[in-house]
């Protein structure tokens, strides 16, 4: 077991009295690369700063090697913190922006110098001490931000988003070398990150965090199959989620039939959620499978073909190398391996149809959809015939006339 070097415990902070982490716990170890993922507004960047001594929180407590360090101002406080926007100061060179934090720290110049070169050398940069950082490409900035950080010798180095301003093949060049400083150094690693493929591809532990609150921690490959819960299946990956009902153990039932599976635990006829990734479901003819449905949507992504098939209503989505077209009618093969259940959550119902592929156009397609029944409703009573005044006082006399002979009646 690896020392825990960071420990976050009950931590709760809000701002402008809204809650942003509540009771947050949570437990960093040396050595690790941890990334804290989610959607944003979910509280990541919160619990990096908190750890960084930009906030304090108002209540709970970090500990650093279980040292309370909460009441610990961020200069004193043995990390280090790399920002979407690296702060590298204009005015410098490459040189002078590296060895600035050494020079803070009363260093002499023969040591600076050696470190200063030395971690040019780790992020590739040897030759590069004298330029500008406006001479430099914004990966070249991201690692001088990088080397300036690894210089002073951190126990921890945290990175809020610090991939976020770079194009898609210079992101993926950094992911690994990221990693392989992380590795290097053997210094812990905090990442901040909304990109869930950049979490899969660098972390040893990914903390999934949602509404200020961890969904799941575990390792990337646990993460991907074995989600906890709905919005870890979605958020994670594509993923078809579908009611289901455990019938017992290893055996459930969605879609209208009852499938094989692997899992155990949840008791008799229990409600559950059913997740099946998209490259897992195998395309067959219809006659040979139980699922069959309808082809409506076939897009090329380069290795495969993502295929959404409406199956009574419900839109799957598929990857396959095999191409069908819309209108095909198919069918969906599982293996007992390909069906993974979940106890239900507060995120059950929200997510797993691919009508769509984000809330924002799903919950745009429906206040669409209620606008134009209201018009609809508003255009039918525009057009509906309306009473002339004649009309209007005819009615109004006749029934005034009625009402006359009923009081004659009951005398």
């Amino acid at each position: 077991m690896k020392n825990t070097i960071i420990s976050l415990k009950d931590i709760t902070v809000s701002y402008d009295g809204e809650q942003v982490l509540a009771g947050f716990n949570l437990d960093i170890h040396d050595g690790e690369f941890v990334t804290l993922l989610g959607p944003s507004g979910c509280g990541k960047t919160t619990a990096l700063r908190t750890i960084a001594g930009f906030i304090r929180p108002d209540k709970g407590d970090v500990f650093f090697y279980e040292k309370n360090i909460t009441d610990l101002p961020p200069h004193k406080r043995e990390v280090n913190t790399i920002f979407q926007k690296y702060a590298l100061f204009p005015h410098l060179n490459v040189y002078e922006n590296i060895a600035f934090g050494m020079r803070l720290k009363g260093r002499g110049e023969k040591e600076i110098k050696q470190t200063v070169h030395e971690m040019l050398a780790k992020v590739n940069l040897t030759g590069y001490a004298h330029r500008g950082i406006s001479q430099l490409s914004g990966g070249q900035q991201q690692r001088v931000a990088i080397a300036r950080a690894l210089a002073n010798e951190p126990k921890v180095l945290l990175l809020d988003e610090p991939l976020g301003a770079l194009d898609l093949k210079l992101r993926k060049d950094m992911q690994v070398e990221l990693k392989k400083l992380q590795q290097q150094t053997g210094i812990t690693f905090v990442f901040v990150t909304h990109d869930q493929e950049e979490a899969l591809s660098m972390s040893d532990t990914v903390v999934v965090m949602d509404g200020g609150v961890i969904q799941q921690i575990g390792t990337p490959t646990d993460i991907y199959n074995e989600p906890e819960n709905a919005f870890v299946a979605d958020f994670i990956g594509e993923s078809n989620i579908l009611d289901g009902l455990m019938l017992e153990d290893y055996s459930v039932k969605f879609a209208g039939h009852i499938f094989r599976c692997l899992d155990s635990g949840f008791g008799r006829n229990a409600a559950v959620d059913v997740v099946i990734r998209p490259e897992d479901i195998k395309v067959v003819e219809p006659e040979s499978t139980l699922i069959t449905g309808e082809v409506t949507a076939v897009t090329f992504k380069g290795v495969h073909y993502e295929i959404i098939v409406d199956v009574a209503g419900f839109k799957w989505m598929i990857q396959s190398t095999e191409c069908r077209q819309p209108g095909d009618r198919i069918g969906l093969s599982l293996t007992p391996n390909d069906i993974h259940v979940m106890h239900k959550s507060e995120y059950s119902g929200k997510f797993g149809d691919y009508s769509t592929f984000s809330d924002e156009m799903g919950e745009d397609i429906m206040a669409s959809d209620e606008a134009a029944t209201q018009e609809a409703d508003d255009s039918d009573e525009a057009n509906a015939p309306r009473e002339t005044e004649e009309e209007r006082k005819a009615g109004a006399s006749g029934k005034a006339g009625a009402e006359r002979e009923g009081r004659a009646d009951e005398v």
